[in-house]
């Protein structure tokens, strides 16, 4: 069986696999043209003709042949394509399922159906197969007419079903029916009225009026109208006269509006940009973006908008979550593969299930970031077509969202993709700002600056706002109070008292509303960002109808807007505003209900909303409350790979313990923030971080004080790798020890045990005791066989198998070396495990340098680098890029290798520098530079003796040995001979041995 999907995707699958049998573009939409004309034969001259009316007749039939060719492959013999040698056509067979088929079938059952039960069961499974429009993101002119002719179809449908369960008496049903008529014709006011009167009859007034809100925002948006009078009628018969004031159109911006303009048809050309708008607040940044939205819209692109808000209760990447979202990208998330669309779902599950996707180890996984990032891309940029993101208030926007939109920009050079974004002058932090240069560097970014109006065009909006053209006297007045600020002018005009300052208009126009709605606007504002009714229905003192008639106020005054399924206010400033309005003590209580009220809304998954809770418990005086949903929103961020709002998260919890009374209770819980921030921190800013020491330190007193075994031993083994890599090998070897001291076969895991042993062999190489080590590693690896990754984000079998190769080798076991080594990089090749593999190359890398073999060390550098880039691993990234310059030889290599040791010592990684500086030296001395090899010996000593690292010493004594006199250089050279002798490395014993004979 054969699945032929054109509604919603495109694609021909086998039944039994769900495999893709064609790929071919062309293909598959020649099928497309023949099932929208089934059993009617279409001459093959005009599908040439369509198809490739570029070509000549005898090249466009050719092109012809070798997709008929192409579909009988695929089809097999019994096929549905009837050719003759003049016409082809679609006959349906039981072996070949098209859902434009079945639609077809099911709508003509649904309204030959005499019983409203038949309806439903057939116009139903109509809907079913209509996931979306005729083979998305394909713009041939022939799919136009089948294109709208099915989807006035389905809206046909929508019609008939939900009258069918009107009668019986499935209002829910038929309220979710008229709900899927809107997303088909959302310029249509029928739907919203259907739709209206569907949820008052449910007793859902609030909906009901919400739904009002949405048409009236849609039609304005897109046609600059307001409701029509029946529209309005069917809201009057829930409340009051409600008719929408007049927005304002654009005054003033016609050369800023070009430059959008002009980008915005760069990027539809297929040059993707940012198009960044910046001012002041209330300079119209929102509105001018709003109108390149409008003109996007009217042209045919995909538009997805969002906003950022300047409180912390949002998860990370939530832009991007709201853009996925968007009913305008799901035909291009229906068309994802499906290891892209396993990576939307990790943000976006799909289905009703919306909880969070498996949090990932924060070190472990981090190299799936890459790969992720590429999925949520791919879906954004999937629609066939231009798409303008909008992004409102930048300034606030998270870290990880910034590194995601530069990802994304990059990743197809060609894709018809435009950011419009918003931000205020003041850039914030400073993250925003690096961001932008990174962008001003590419070429990728417009930045257009907006400045107040001046007279002429303050005297144009007045008049587009309150219809009547100020005199002389009173525009002066009100350009002068206003600073020609459009908000301030807009705000004064609504306001109806005399200008003055913003924050005094602001506050005069909330007190204009009824005492309710000021209390409700004041809730809304404890929000700090866009709300549902059902949330300020919950936590308001006013019943359900109050709480509606006052959203609905506050709504025909513009002081809310509608936003998503919900609303927020028409500007930030009005939120502060509404906000200052609100007295402390009150404040406390609002945000107390708020976050009673968003848990009673979420019974037992408030994942999506833990960062928003953990805020209002905050500040709502329930700190208990407020830590526990920090960690909750720190494990979704962390499992997004935004590790650093994980970061900021949990050091928020860490601030609310910090003056929590002290007790086990509170170290148990601070415990658990410290434990559940390693990995973040280790992800984000490194082995050799100081703040992954501290809190690594700060755990094990925690762990040690409340008698906790196991967490003081992994604390310990964390310790041990930020101290090895910071280059403090015997205090990293201590805690090594102390870690070891706690394995108890009987009592610890195995993979916990292991843990320890690898640690203490690592150090035990580095301090020159290799055969020490070697048992060790040897437990290690048995102990940890097939167990999950060590804290440091490896798989324990193959980074204890790669690192005792360096063992083997420097007590002269060179077989056993290599066979460690390459069973090392066997392994982890077979786990799909891209870090465990940059590990094994990496530490395969020095072996073979060691070793001598400059071919094996030019593979596995060149195959480290291009896996570290690839992925973002910094660490090992720089062994390579030493490895490699080093095997280069030549003065691009010698400047890979000083780049290279510069980035280690840069991010605090000082294990193996004398290693590092040793190799620096060597080139130096090829490129018969002796002083500065000299040098680098010299350093490479000292910080090995000074930082316990004393491994490699014997080999940097024996380099240093050349730039000697005679007897000073027997004599140095005999020191490294007692060196390793000491160290049992018997290599390196017997290179000094034979240097020595020559002298």
């Amino acid at each position: 069986m054969l699945y032929v999907s054109l509604l919603g995707e495109q694609s021909v699958t086998h039944g039994a696999t769900g495999r893709a049998v064609t790929r071919s573009p062309r293909a598959i939409a020649l099928v497309g043209y023949l099932v929208t004309h089934a059993g009617l034969p279409q001459p093959r001259q005009r599908i040439a003709s369509l198809f490739w009316p570029d070509s000549s007749d005898a090249q466009a039939r050719t092109n012809l042949r070798r997709e008929l060719h192409h579909l009988r492959q695929v089809l097999g013999e019994d096929s549905a394509l009837l050719a003759t040698a003049t016409d082809l056509s679609w006959q349906d067979t039981p072996r070949c399922r098209v859902d434009v088929r079945v639609f077809d079938a099911e709508r003509r059952a649904a309204l030959a159906a005499g019983e409203d039960e038949e309806v439903r069961v057939h116009a139903g499974a109509a809907l079913a197969e209509y996931r979306g429009e005729l083979m998305p993101g394909l713009g041939d002119d022939w799919l136009f007419e089948p294109r709208n002719e099915l989807e006035q179809q389905c809206v046909s449908l929508c019609d008939l079903l939900g009258d069918a369960q009107c009668r019986l008496g499935d209002l829910a049903g038929a309220a979710e029916t008229a709900r899927r008529r809107i997303r088909l014709r959302p310029l249509e006011e029928l739907g919203y009225r259907t739709l209206m009167e569907l949820q008052a009859d449910l007793g859902d007034r609030a909906g009901a009026v919400s739904t009002y809100h949405q048409c009236a925002a849609v039609l304005e948006r897109e046609l600059g109208v307001v409701p029509d009078r029946a529209t309005q009628a069917a809201l009057r018969r829930l409340l009051a006269d409600a008719v929408p004031s007049r927005e304002s159109r654009l005054v003033g911006r016609a050369r800023e509006f070009t430059r959008l303009r002009e980008r915005w048809q760069q990027a539809a050309r297929g040059q993707p940009s940012v198009a960044l708008v910046r001012g002041d607040a209330g300079v119209g940044k929102t509105r001018l973006v709003i109108e390149l939205a409008r003109l996007a819209r009217s042209q045919g692109a995909v538009v997805a908008g969002t906003q950022c808000f300047g409180t912390s209760g949002r998860l990370a990447l939530a832009p991007v979550a709201d853009w996925l979202r968007n009913p305008v990208l799901q035909p291009s998330l229906a068309t994802l593969a499906p290891v892209w669309r396993a990576e939307v779902d990790r943000l976006v599950p799909a289905g009703k299930d919306t909880g969070p996707a498996p949090v990932v180890r924060a070190v472990a996984d981090a190299w799936q970031r890459h790969r992720f990032f590429e999925g949520l891309a791919r879906a954004l940029t999937g629609a066939g077509r231009p798409t303008l993101l909008v992004l409102d208030n930048a300034q606030w926007c998270d870290q990880e969202t910034l590194a995601f939109l530069l990802f994304c920009l990059g990743l197809e050079p060609r894709a018809p993709l435009l950011l419009a974004a918003t931000q205020r002058s003041d850039p914030g932090d400073g993250t925003l700002a690096g961001w932008t240069e990174r962008l001003r560097a590419t070429g990728r970014l417009s930045e257009v600056d907006l400045s107040p109006l001046d007279l002429d065009d303050t005297a144009r909006l007045a008049e587009s706002v309150s219809g009547l053209l100020p005199s002389g006297d009173e525009l002066t007045l009100l350009h002068i109070a206003t600073g020609g600020f459009p908000l301030s002018v807009v705000e004064a005009l609504r306001s109806g008292g005399p200008p003055g300052d913003l924050d005094a208009v602001l506050t005069e126009r909330l007190r204009q509303p009824t005492p309710d709605a000021r209390e409700i606007a004041g809730l809304a504002a404890a929000v700090g960002r866009d709300f549902s009714l059902d949330l300020l229905t919950e936590a308001s003192d006013l019943d359900a109808e109050a709480v509606v008639r006052a959203v609905d106020e506050l709504w025909r005054l513009r002081i809310l807007r509608d936003f998503r399924d919900g609303y927020d206010f028409s500007h930030d400033l009005l939120r502060d505003a509404a906000y200052r309005e609100v007295t402390r003590a009150r404040r406390w209580l609002l945000h107390r209900r708020l976050a009673q009220s968003l848990e009673l809304l979420h019974p037992g998954d408030t994942g999506a909303v833990s960062a928003q809770l953990a805020e209002q418990y905050a500040r709502g005086g329930r700190p208990d409350r407020a830590v526990e949903f920090y960690r909750r929103a720190a494990e979704l961020a962390a499992g997004t790979f935004a590790h650093g709002e994980a970061i900021r998260l949990l050091r928020e919890a860490l601030s609310l313990l910090a003056g929590a009374p002290a007790g086990p209770e509170t170290d148990r819980r601070e415990l658990e923030v410290l434990e559940a921030l390693s990995g973040p921190l280790n992800a984000r800013l490194g082995y050799a971080s100081p703040d992954l020491q501290r809190a690594l330190e700060r755990s094990i007193v925690l762990a040690e004080r409340l008698g906790q075994q196991d967490s003081t031993l992994v604390g310990l083994v964390g310790l041990w790798t930020s101290r090895f890599v910071q280059g403090r090998t015997a205090r990293a070897h201590e805690a090594a020890k102390r870690a070891l001291e706690l394995v108890d076969d009987d009592r610890t895991k195995d993979e916990l045990n292991g843990s320890a042993h690898f640690a203490f062999a690592g150090s035990s190489v580095s301090l020159g005791r290799p055969g020490e080590a070697l048992r060790h590693f040897d437990l290690a690896a048995r102990l940890t066989r097939g167990a999950p990754s060590l804290p440091i984000g490896t798989r324990p079998e193959v980074h204890s198998l790669a690192w005792a190769a360096h063992a083997h080798w420097l007590l002269g076991h060179e077989d056993e070396a290599l066979r460690s080594s390459r069973e090392a990089v066997s392994l982890a090749r077979t786990m799909t495990h891209p870090y465990s593999l940059a590990v094994a190359l990496a530490y395969a890398g020095i072996t073979h340098q060691m070793r001598g073999d400059l071919d094996e060390v030019t593979e596995h550098s060149a195959e480290l680098r291009e896996l570290c880039d690839r992925y973002g691993f910094a660490y090992y990234r720089e062994w390579g890029l030493v490895l490699g310059g080093w095997v280069r030889g030549d003065a691009d290599g010698l400047a890979d290798i000083r780049r290279g040791v510069a980035n280690l010592k840069a991010e605090g990684s000082l294990a193996r520098m004398p290693y590092w500086l040793a190799l620096q030296a060597d080139l130096l001395a090829r490129h018969d530079r002796p002083g500065p090899a000299r040098a680098a010996l010299d350093a490479a000593l000292v910080v090995g003796q000074a930082r316990d690292d004393l491994w490699w010493l014997p080999e940097v004594l024996r380099l240093r040995s050349a730039y000697d006199g005679r007897e000073q250089g027997r004599v140095r050279l005999k020191t490294a001979v007692e060196l390793a002798a000491a160290q049992g490395s018997t290599t390196l014993r017997l290179r000094c041995e034979r240097d020595l004979d020559r002298f």
